[in-house]
Parts: C-alpha cells; sequence; structure tokens
C-alpha cells in the first residue's frame, strides 16, 4: 500500500511539475513572439494613482463594535480618471487592508529598455479577520479589467494561459528570472477609513502602493 502511495503521489507531483513547465513554457513563448503583447506591456505608462476608496456607511453597535460599508474602484492603466470596476465591502472595523501584488516585466521583454508592472489587487479585510479569510477583489488567474488592453492583445485560446500563468508565475520566485518577469509582494497595505474622505491608491518610485487621504473637496490631507 505503502509503494502504491508513493507511487501515486509522485504522479501527481510529475502532472503538477508538467502543467507549470507547459504554463510557463507558454507565457515564455507568448511574451517573446507576441509582438501586440509586448507592445500592450511597453504602453503601460509610470503609474502614480491605480484606484480609490470611500466609505458609504460606518456604524457601532451597542458593544462598540464598527461596522464599515466600504466601495473600492479600480481605475484604468494610465488613465485614473476612467473607472474599470466598483466594488462594495463589508469590513468589521474601522482599519482596512488592502493586498496587492506588483509584476515586474524586465526590460528584456520592453523595447523602450524600461521596466513595466501590473498591479493586480488580491484581497481586502478588516483588522480582525485573517488574510486568507479576506475578500477578494480579484480571483488568481482572472484576468484584471484594468489591463483590458493586454488582454484584448492576446488571442481567446491564449488569454487564460496568459493570466492564469501571471498569477501562478508569481508563487515560484525562483522561476520568474527565466521568462523576464520579477514579482514583487508587498505587505498589505493598511489604513484607518472614515466617511467624508477619499482614499487615493497611489504607486511609489520603488513600486510601493500608498493610500493618500484627501477629503471630499479635494484638499489633501496628512497621509496615514
Amino acid at each position: 500500500m505503502g509503494y502504491l502511495v508513493g507511487l501515486s503521489a509522485l504522479a501527481v507531483a510529475a502532472v503538477l511539475g508538467l502543467s507549470f513547465y507547459f504554463s510557463t513554457s507558454s507565457i515564455h513563448s507568448l511574451l517573446t513572439e507576441n509582438h501586440e503583447l509586448n507592445k500592450a506591456i511597453t504602453n503601460l505608462t509610470k503609474e502614480e494613482q491605480i484606484g480609490f476608496a470611500t466609505v458609504i456607511s460606518q456604524e457601532k453597535n451597542a458593544l462598540g463594535q464598527v461596522t464599515t460599508v466600504l466601495k473600492f474602484v479600480q481605475t484604468a492603466a494610465g488613465n485614473p480618471k476612467e473607472i474599470v470596476e466598483e466594488q462594495v465591502f463589508v469590513i468589521e472595523g474601522n482599519v482596512v487592508h488592502f493586498d496587492a501584488l506588483v509584476v515586474k516585466f524586465s526590460d528584456a521583454y520592453v523595447r523602450e529598455g524600461k521596466e513595466r508592472a501590473l498591479y493586480l489587487w488580491r484581497r481586502i479585510y478588516g483588522e480582525q479577520t485573517p488574510p486568507e479569510q479576506g475578500e477578494a477583489i480579484a480571483l488568481p488567474g482572472s484576468a484584471p479589467e484594468r489591463y483590458y488592453a493586454i488582454t484584448k492583445s492576446l488571442k481567446v485560446t491564449d488569454r487564460d494561459v496568459f493570466w492564469e500563468a501571471i498569477w501562478s508565475l508569481a508563487n515560484e520566485p525562483q522561476r520568474l528570472s527565466e521568462y523576464g518577469i520579477t514579482a514583487v509582494f508587498g505587505n498589505a497595505i493598511y489604513t484607518k477609513v472614515e466617511p467624508n474622505k477619499v482614499y487615493l491608491f497611489k504607486i511609489g518610485a520603488t513600486g510601493q502602493i500608498y493610500p493618500e487621504v484627501m477629503d471630499f473637496s479635494g484638499k489633501p490631507m496628512v497621509r496615514p
């Protein structure tokens, strides 16, 4: 029995390994042979603002526990004024964590010789909620609406291959350099949220995501 279990485990490992090989091999081919994809990546601008959040309501129960209803908005790549997706989340507490993944393409795949990056939002959760129980902003393997230009540059049959590989490669950092990709897992950023304020999510020069707080009049406030 132990022998059969061992063979079964090896078979599963072999299938998973082969699956990863084909996914990474496929994305490598797409990045090196698909000129439209390369052009779409090249056209990614140096982004500064990638979304914002506002508090719809915030209530405290008889025990003093706060519940926050939050609207989270993602803006288009290269155009912070164009909204591509809006989501509403119910958060326990008034301190909210925003978890994002940064995937950088090396200059080997960008004709201008400058790195470009994708910013993939993962999940959102309150201070008392374990990260793994947070609500998904985007599902791993899915194609973010904000990168419609990249998705459109791929054949329909290649779209799932590309986005699934991007998400899975992020979990295999030792193999990323082979495919001209580096992935940076930032610690989830968090901030205390209040009504009548706008929390703009911006990107620093090093790729770090941070919230910039403004009131509804558009007046900047001190960054938390």
